[in-house]
């Protein structure tokens, strides 16, 4: 007879940790892993604690699950950013994304979206590398820091398109769209949900989808692939990790439970109404992922010469 490893049959026997490196109610990240802990709470009948732990672009917090008891008890929210960003901008890094972390599950894909000031005369993809070739480093674009996923995705789009712009970082995406919105900056790399109610206002121009598929809260605005940057396809992904020799039993137990979770009609619903659609994939397909970021964005921080002053 087969018999579970104890580990597993008595997981979890008291409260776990849910940190995310970054300040609450500041991103979609916190409201979608806000609802997955609660909803975790609830399937595993012991209280998932949220974690807010910010700093330093999330490598403070990120590095402090990497540092944790292998036990199952402390987890990551873990995003693009911080996982496969950082590690090139940050030379003194105190965690490896691969060494550090067991990943359990993706949940979600939250595409971005490049837009513009109604003062920027262009209208599309087109117009705007059209605009930026006449005149080379003077459209001002903002971001949510340096190194931050909305700022390589802006870097790359510049070294496909072969264009250049001003970068403008800022402490978080909301100062980010407050100065392209008032027109301190022109453009601005933003999520779905921050950008749409000011689209609908035309108080911004959405310039295009950073995303293979065109997104269900602005079906009208065409993706950059669609413009001619074909093949272009970047998200901000966010899942749960681990720390690195969590046992497998107890990795298992959790991804079946985050999976449930996403599969829920409440929870997938309310993902996608933040504007991101639900990923649930195997902790050997999110580790696929991780790695082809590491090598994507590594490329593109040495190529743009990105650093962290």
């Amino acid at each position: 007879m087969l018999v579970a490893p104890v580990g597993a049959q008595t997981f979890p026997n008291k409260p776990i940790r849910m940190v995310l490196p970054f300040p609450a109610g500041t991103s979609v990240n916190d409201v979608l892993g806000r609802a997955l802990a609660q909803r975790l709470s609830e399937q595993l009948g012991q209280q998932v604690i949220f974690d807010n732990r910010p700093g330093a672009a999330g490598t403070i917090g990120t590095e402090f699950v990497a540092k944790a008891a292998p036990d199952g008890y402390t987890l990551l929210v873990a995003v693009t950013g911080a996982m496969t960003i950082a590690p090139f901008v940050y030379p003194k890094l105190g965690y490896d994304s691969l060494r550090d972390f067991a990943p359990v599950a993706m949940v979600s894909l939250a595409p971005y979206i490049i837009v513009a000031h109604p003062s920027v005369p262009a209208k599309n993809l087109k117009e705007l590398i059209a605009l930026a070739k006449a005149r080379p480093g003077e459209l001002r674009f903002a971001s949510a820091g340096i190194g931050s996923t909305p700022h390589l995705c802006t870097e790359l789009m510049l070294a496909q398109a072969g264009i250049k712009m001003l970068h403008v970082p800022y402490k978080g995406g909301t100062p980010a769209m407050v100065d392209t919105i008032a027109g301190h900056t022109q453009v601005a790399c933003t999520s779905v949900t921050n950008a749409a109610p000011f689209i609908k206002q035309g108080r911004i121009r959405g310039i295009g989808m950073t995303t293979m598929q065109r997104s269900p809260v602005l079906p009208d605005l065409p993706t950059f692939d669609e413009q001619g940057l074909k093949g272009f396809d970047v998200s901000q992904w966010m899942g749960i990790v681990a720390p690195a020799k969590t046992p497998p039993p107890i990795i298992q137990r959790l991804h079946q439970e985050i999976t449930r979770a996403i599969n829920s009609p409440e929870y997938s619903k309310f993902i996608q109404a933040q504007g991101a659609d639900p990923a649930p994939m195997t902790p050997e397909a999110f580790t696929a992922v991780i790695r082809a970021d590491l090598d994507r964005w590594g490329k593109l921080v040495k190529t743009a010469n990105i650093t962290v002053q």
